[in-house]
């Protein structure tokens, strides 16, 4: 038996079929299509409507020749993807980068890295001009992210602190207050009258949470007593890590009677721990997350008293900024560094990056 014969493709129709019915010249259809200035309203009018009328898409390979721009961005997340499909932090973000982006036509293009050989590929597809700028977040102290990034000469904006010293120079950037949200954490616990607050680090390879245990060793230093490093027990922002954390916590302090945990997911391993050995939260021992990261927060028994930080909103600003072109390309920052007084603060090799910090607030709900 004979299959039915396939259809000729319908047609797209060309830029030439939209100069002819719009009566203009084919260069004119081509300016007004790509964004270009010169043409008259009328006709660039008559050209928007005949586009909508014969349901003309630009070719964005020759689009792309023409105005310089490919309306893509990577987001680029420096962790595996089990972890970045299993931990609420990364959706929220992306959700705040894709609004983002959409608003304002853009595609996103999601790079995940795992190891060495990810972090080349990473680098090789960003050189290779398919993207018009680069958001990258979950950096750790050791990434070679940061330097194959800047070498690839792509505009970028980074989630979190930069924390890595490898000459690439200032670098634009969208954080919380890490540090003061967690001091915020630490003082409430103390207020409650806690006196022996523990805090479960999140991966200290990362910035935030370096600023977060800064933040409580801040409080803890104007606490008599509080300045015990058995309370510190690193962990690594998982529910597992946090799990394990607890029990070392447990083991070392049998008194510990406050945890302040570096994020949400480590505080809701916390709070299974401290169920399985019959301690009662707040009453035994009080706890508080950081992130707020619904509905997860509010779900857990009990609900976790937090530091809200708006992960989403950081997300847009984060694809805001690259898109306002507030990320130079790495070139250009080096070219304004070497030329030393003209460049002022910002082309100093030794500038402060160029960081937006938001601010965070504590929710409180009945785990403290």
């Amino acid at each position: 038996m004979r299959s039915p014969p396939v259809p000729d493709a319908v047609s797209r129709p060309t830029l030439e079929a939209v100069a002819a019915r719009a009566g203009v010249s084919r260069a004119t259809v081509s300016r007004v299509v790509n964004g270009g200035s010169g043409v008259r309203e009328p006709l660039a009018e008559r050209v928007r409507r005949a586009v909508e009328e014969l349901g003309y898409v630009p070719n964005q390979a020759a689009r792309s020749l023409v105005t310089k721009r490919h309306d893509a961005v990577a987001v680029v997340i420096a962790e595996p993807e089990t972890r970045v499909f299993t931990d609420p932090f990364f959706a929220l973000q992306l959700r705040g980068i894709s609004k983002e982006l959409t608003a304002h036509d853009n595609q996103l293009v999601l790079l995940l890295t795992e190891g060495r050989d990810d972090h080349t590929r990473v680098a090789r597809y960003l050189a290779g001009g398919h993207v018009d700028g680069a958001l990258v977040f979950s950096l750790h102290l050791d990434d070679p992210l940061p330097r194959l990034i800047h070498d690839a000469g792509v505009p970028t904006v980074f989630g979190g602190r930069p924390g890595w010293r490898d000459g690439t120079g200032p670098a634009v950037y969208v954080d919380c207050d890490n540090r003061g949200g967690a001091r915020t954490a630490v003082r409430h616990l103390a207020a409650l009258g806690r006196t022996r607050i523990a805090h479960l680090t999140g991966a200290l390879d990362q910035t935030s949470a370096v600023d977060r245990l800064d933040g409580y060793r801040d409080v803890m230093a104007e606490t008599p007593g509080g300045a015990d490093p058995a309370l510190v027990v690193e962990s690594d922002f998982t529910p597992a890590g946090g799990e394990g954390a607890m029990r070392e916590l447990l083991a070392r302090r049998p008194d510990v009677d406050a945890v302040f945990a570096a994020n949400d997911l480590s505080a809701l391993g916390a709070l299974r721990v401290l169920r399985e050995r019959g301690l009662r939260v707040p009453q035994d021992v009080a706890v508080v997350g950081f992130d707020d990261m619904l509905p997860l927060a509010e779900q857990s028994d009990p609900p976790l008293t937090t530091v809200r930080q708006d992960i989403e909103r950081m997300g847009r600003l984060m694809a805001r900024l690259l898109l306002d072109g507030a990320a130079t390309r790495p070139a250009a920052r080096g070219a304004a560094a070497r030329a030393g007084a003209d460049g002022g603060d910002g082309g100093r090799p030794d500038a402060p990056p160029s960081g937006v910090i938001l601010p965070t607030t504590l929710i409180r709900r009945a785990s403290a």
